[in-house]
């Protein structure tokens, strides 16, 4: 410990949690309200994530906390089936995540293909705008992406007219956008560490209560502890529910996989200690369990705070635990000074965050690995918003392996004339699967009639039961066009993967 202070670790790391806790402070809040929970919700994530996740995590200057990639998870989960429901479903997601961990499967969360991935931030972050635009004129948002957006002119009008939200709350919501963008691109290179959300939030709360605006402002409890809700037996019984068991599966899948990607992706901005991958899952295992037993949201290690702790010049995990014992000092102590602020302030903080999650110039970057990457991105994302989170990355996993079979079972065919006239030689050279039976066939309707068909399987790795059925099909039926086909079937058999084995 000592070595700890005289190597100047100390004065490093207590920068880099203030930092931490200046930025966190209002997403945590802006957050808990996107995922239709208090704010207080947040606040309780935030310092779980990094008091007791901090000081256990496999990834040391990563950051634990709510995270808007769950936001949508939760809002509906809480829609559908209440408040009470969502602390057990957390729970059973740590649990899961716990045992992941143990049984050292972390790794094989980075299976997932990045363009999927990137779909998803980018999905979820056009259903965090299309809901906080409601919210930034203290309006109601509807339950799904695309109502949302259908609905946001009539919730513009209604503002204009008095009749619900308000065009004071969207001035305040557009202004933290203009400070924050204002902020990114004119700060002065000795303030760099001061947070746009934090100098927006300051500047129009203190607009806001001198000026006496009708806004709504955040509703956060004299008493934080009060707010601690413990699951019941009842409400962890209805886990038995099929809807419920999916969803604490999906929570536990979104959440590892968003975690274990921001690790790699810290990793990448220093040179220090490594990530241990499957600690760093069994952390958060057992942050989610802690904060489903408390009734609070679902946490992620968060790719914004990690890179603003990394930034800052923090070396040690001891920068990620103090962050969290400054938001639990600040909830404690200051709930009034949270109280003054703007609900439209910490909307306009979550619209930049998700437009900054739509990032389409990822389609050029992700195209120079394959159109079809590109397009598995796109695809991913539009599912999200047309369905939701869940079917969205079930159909971009599908696209994956979709475009994995497709390069699995490339295939050239072709037909080339053999010197013995009326003799023509079928060359197929890959793997005949399934999917390329539509080639296949085509070629061989082109056969012309009176032909003897030499099938030349020298070249061919492997074939699959529907190609090998097309041959078949083909021989039994050429007589009557009066053609023949040629072929070494023992050779062929082989190259079926059952009948190879089983030689």
């Amino acid at each position: 410990m000592s070595q700890y202070f005289k190597q100047g670790l100390f004065g490093r790391d207590l920068l880099g949690s203030i930092v931490v806790f200046l930025v966190a402070l209002p997403l945590c809040m802006g957050i808990a309200i996107a995922s239709g929970m208090p704010p207080a919700a947040g606040l309780i994530t935030g310092i779980v994530g990094g008091i007791i996740v901090g000081a256990v995590a496999g990834s040391p200057l990563q950051v634990s906390g709510p995270a808007a990639g769950l936001a949508v998870l939760v809002f509906e989960l809480v829609r559908e089936h209440g408040v009470m429901a969502l602390g057990p479903v957390v729970l059973l997601a740590g649990l899961i995540q716990i045992a992941a961990g143990l049984c050292r499967v972390g790794v094989w969360f980075r299976m997932c293909s990045p363009a999927v991935v990137a779909g998803m931030l980018s999905g979820i972050g056009v259903l965090i705008v299309a809901s906080q635009l409601h919210v930034l004129m203290d309006a109601l948002p509807k339950a799904r992406g695309l109502e949302n957006f259908a609905a946001l002119p009539g919730a513009l009008i209604d503002a204009v007219q008095g009749n619900a939200g308000s065009m004071t709350a969207l001035g305040i919501g557009v202004a933290t956008i203009a400070i924050m963008l204002g902020w990114e691109k004119l700060r002065p290179a000795t303030l760099r560490f001061v947070p746009g959300a934090l100098l927006a939030v300051v500047s129009l709360t203190a607009i806001v209560q001198f000026g006496g605006l009708p806004v709504k402002t955040v509703d956060v409890p004299s008493n934080l502890l009060a707010t601690i809700s413990m699951p019941t037996l009842s409400s962890l019984s209805s886990l038995l529910e099929p809807s419920l068991l999916i969803a604490a599966l999906t929570f536990a899948f979104i959440a590892s996989a968003e975690t274990l990607l921001s690790a790699a992706a810290v990793d990448r901005m220093h040179d220090g200690v490594r990530t241990r991958y499957d600690r760093e899952l069994t952390a958060q295992g057992i942050g989610n369990t802690i904060c489903g037993l408390f009734g609070a949201l679902p946490m992620t290690g968060v790719i914004v705070r990690s890179a603003a702790n990394v930034q800052a010049g923090s070396a040690t995990r001891m920068a990620t635990i103090m962050h969290g014992s400054w938001l639990l000092v600040f909830a404690l102590l200051l709930p009034w000074l949270m109280r003054m602020t703007p609900v439209a302030c910490l909307a306009g903080i979550l619209v930049y965050t998700g437009i900054k999650m739509v990032n389409f110039k990822q389609v050029t970057s992700l195209a120079q690995y394959g159109k079809g990457t590109a397009w598995i991105y796109v695809g991913t994302t539009v599912a999200i918003v047309a369905t939701d989170l869940l079917a969205g990355v079930l159909i971009g996993f599908a696209l994956s392996l979709f475009r994995l079979a497709l390069h699995s079972s490339r295939l050239k065919v072709g037909l080339h004339h053999h010197d013995e006239p009326g003799t023509v030689s079928l060359r197929m050279e890959g793997s005949a699967t399934f999917l390329r039976v539509p080639s296949v066939a085509r070629t061989l309707e082109s056969v012309p009639p009176n032909t003897r068909l030499q099938l030349q399987v020298d070249r061919l790795h492997h074939v699959d039961q529907a190609c090998l059925e097309l041959l078949r099909e083909w021989s039994r039926n050429a007589s009557a066009r009066g053609c023949e086909l040629i072929v070494d079937w023992q050779q062929l058999n082989l190259r079926v993967e059952g009948v190879r084995r089983a030689a």
